[in-house]
């Protein structure tokens, strides 16, 4: 019995530190979810400076997260490691800067797609920008980046139950892709149109002096 009791008082003292270790990365992964949201929202602002703070905030938070989340608790990193892939992505993007690699950002692979497939949403809102703003070409750049992003990562479906959530993320960036891609080919219609009546102006204009 004296063999069963300390095998018992060392499982204790394991998942009492698993349980401290479980506690500690949910309360900062909030704290990095947080300082990624307020990224991208000062990147949609066009505050690149207060985006940059923050993501520096959500990476020392992320390396402090790592030692803690080891064993068992290493699968409450992906979520943070998601959103700050996103964000890092949006400022890259934002800036005209391919998207940060793997090993660059220092997150998991299921993280990184992830929060890739999330990118996907958020390109399709600065695509909206750019068109408000007459920007087509932008916006075509953004859109590229869309259709390039769902192309690389659809056939990863098929790991959706090691990177949970993958095929319901992919398919949501195919309906995505699907609608701005209509979105685009209707503002690209108007952009031609509006430039053939410009010329038709000019020629009537010419022809009544």
């Amino acid at each position: 019995m004296e063999e069963l009791r300390r095998s018992i008082k060392k499982t204790d003292t394991f998942l009492a530190d698993q349980l401290a270790r479980r506690e500690h990365v949910l309360k900062e992964s909030r704290d990095v979810i947080s300082a990624c949201s307020r990224a991208i929202i000062d990147v949609h602002s066009g505050r690149g400076k207060d985006a940059e703070k923050e993501l520096s905030t959500a990476r020392n938070l992320l390396g402090s997260l790592r030692k803690s989340g080891q064993g068992p608790s290493a699968r409450y990193l992906v979520s943070p490691e998601t959103e700050y892939v996103e964000a890092s992505s949006v400022l890259a993007l934002s800036r005209a800067k391919p998207i940060p690699p793997m090993e660059g950002l220092g997150v998991s692979p299921d993280a990184y797609l992830l929060g890739l497939l999330d990118t996907v949403g958020e390109l399709k809102r600065m695509v909206l920008s750019s068109i408000m703003e007459r920007r087509l070409g932008q916006a075509t750049k953004y859109f590229e980046v869309m259709e390039e992003i769902y192309s690389v990562c659809s056939p990863l479906a098929v790991y959706d139950h090691v990177a949970n959530g993958a095929r319901r993320k992919i398919d949501v960036a195919r309906m995505l892709v699907e609608d701005t891609r209509g979105m685009m080919a209707q503002e690209t219609r108007r952009e031609l149109l509006g430039k053939s009546m410009a010329r038709l102006e000019k020629k009537l204009d010419r022809r009544s002096r």
